[in-house]
């Protein structure tokens, strides 16, 4: 073959590979858009109801229904005892808190022992669900509600088996041990089940990031603005992901994902589904997918919805190296419950779940990596080649730079209109700053970390990679 003719080819086949990830792009981007353009319409349509916690006790008052708060700890020792106090001081009827300590090599259990005088218990779990043999169960005089189970490590999803066998509530709300749940988070999350038809299976709340944050008494008492950049791109990813994404998808009925760092449960839908499944890093998506499987095959089809006014605070990775763990960790999870019920994808027994919610999990946990960074690779390639006009590759990269600052635009403005949490202009200003920064670096970033997910999950290595914490008042 001649030159001209190994050039052409090379052409060819170099832009049928970016066509194909070009669609991907666009079929992402134009869900995004979607996602935006329908969670506005719902603001307009729901306005949040961000009153008091007076108000909340008006409208629920002693009708709220019990809760058994479920909260895991693994290395938690930095953290735990805020994250108690927090939990005993919700404002809340009727709730008990059980924490379980999954088999930490550090101070959490010794930790939590001395700080609410922890005492051995003989109480007993009241279900069977499969989890790793108990070592002691503690109670407290102190605080009557306060249940602690010290087990051998099995990771999240076995420890939360454990609380759900001590659960005793109608409700189980699962919560990360490193998690703060605002005082009235709990009464507002559990709202919707007061008007349940007999459906509603699960409800999620939103995520906040503590990092810069002023910690005391176990609540959020002052928002900041984190000094680590990484950090503040993070917290614009979480405003996109719960007040759009979310939000969009529970309007839509194809909500598939309740944040692990918090989410409310009926009990008895999470038992008959057999619990948490042990073999799989993403516990969370593949659990409320299996709730609506179980739903629709047995002629039940359940319903899963989001409260954004609903708050929960977490601390975010502050390095690299806790990024990547904590994305290739997430896309890994994805891709267990993609292949665990496959089934379900394009089959219309499933409804609006399988045939439009699994499929774009395919697209943005499958597809959307790996086209991102063809997109990456191959424009470069093309500009150098000389296979394409310097005006077109530019116009790509403006193009998607735009529509990427306009979605983290939108978040920010959704932020500003509902929840206004964000501590003061210049820390609203800086969040704008983010959604035109996450552009160069940050991004890309994230899709390699996404590549190194599906690396993991290819080669079926479970192991489970930590993120650093530092601890409430040391975020920075």
């Amino acid at each position: 073959m001649t030159p001209e003719i190994l050039n052409d080819v090379g052409r060819s086949i170099a832009l049928g590979i970016l066509f194909v990830a070009m669609i991907v792009i666009l079929i992402q981007n134009s869900v995004y858009l979607a996602q935006l353009i329908k969670s506005i319409q719902t603001r307009r349509r729901e306005p949040l109801r961000v009153g008091s916690k007076l108000d909340m006790w008006a409208r629920q008052g002693r009708a709220a229904i019990p809760v058994s708060v479920i909260a895991p700890a693994f290395n938690e020792e930095l953290t735990i005892v805020e994250s108690v106090r927090a939990l005993l001081s919700l404002n809340y009827p009727e709730f008990e808190v059980i924490v379980i300590n999954d088999g930490s090599p550090d101070s959490t259990l010794e930790t939590l022992i001395q700080n609410f005088g922890l005492v051995p218990s003989d109480r007993k779990g009241i279900a069977a669900i499969a989890h790793n043999p108990l070592r002691g169960v503690y109670t407290t005089p102190d605080h009557p509600n306060l249940l602690v189970l010290d087990k051998e490590n099995g990771r999240k999803a076995d420890a939360v088996n454990a609380g759900l066998n001590f659960a005793s509530m109608p409700l189980i709300c699962v919560i990360d041990a490193d998690s703060l749940i605002e005082a009235d988070g709990l009464l507002r999350t559990t709202e919707p089940f007061l008007f349940d038809d007999g459906d509603l299976v699960a409800v999620g709340g939103t995520i906040r990031i503590t990092n810069g944050c002023g910690i005391g008494g176990g609540m959020v008492n002052r928002v900041g603005m984190p000094k680590n950049w990484l950090v503040r791109i993070q917290m614009l990813e979480y405003l996109r992901a719960f007040l759009i994404a979310r939000v969009a998808a529970s309007r839509w009925s194809m909500l598939m994902l309740i944040s692990g760092a918090f989410g409310v449960f009926k009990r008895t839908a999470v038992i008959e589904a057999g619990g948490y499944r042990h073999d799989t890093v993403g516990e969370d998506l593949e659990l409320v997918v299996r709730l609506h499987r179980h739903g629709y095959e047995t002629g039940r089809p359940c319903r899963v919805e989001f409260v954004p006014d609903a708050l929960c605070w977490t601390e975010a990775p502050e390095t690299i190296a806790g990024l990547r763990n904590q994305r290739a960790r997430w896309q890994q999870g994805a891709l267990e419950t993609l292949s665990n019920h496959r089934k379900m994808i394009f089959n219309r027994r499933y409804g609006k779940i399988g045939m439009i919610g699994m499929p774009l999990i395919f697209v943005e946990d499958v597809l959307g990596p790996i086209a991102e960074l063809v997109s990456y690779a191959m424009l470069p390639v093309l500009l150098i080649m000389g296979w394409a006009e310097p005006a077109l590759v530019a116009g790509f990269f403006c193009v998607s730079l735009l529509f990427g600052t306009a979605l983290g635009l939108g978040a920010i403005a959704h932020e500003e209109l509902q929840m206004r949490r964000t501590g003061s202009l210049r820390d609203f200003a800086i969040l704008g700053l983010c959604a035109f920064v996450e552009n160069f670096g940050y991004r890309q970033m994230c899709a390699w970390f996404r590549i190194v997910g599906i690396s993991k999950f290819f080669k079926n290595d479970t192991k489970w990679a930590a993120v650093p914490r530092v601890g409430f008042n040391n975020s920075l």
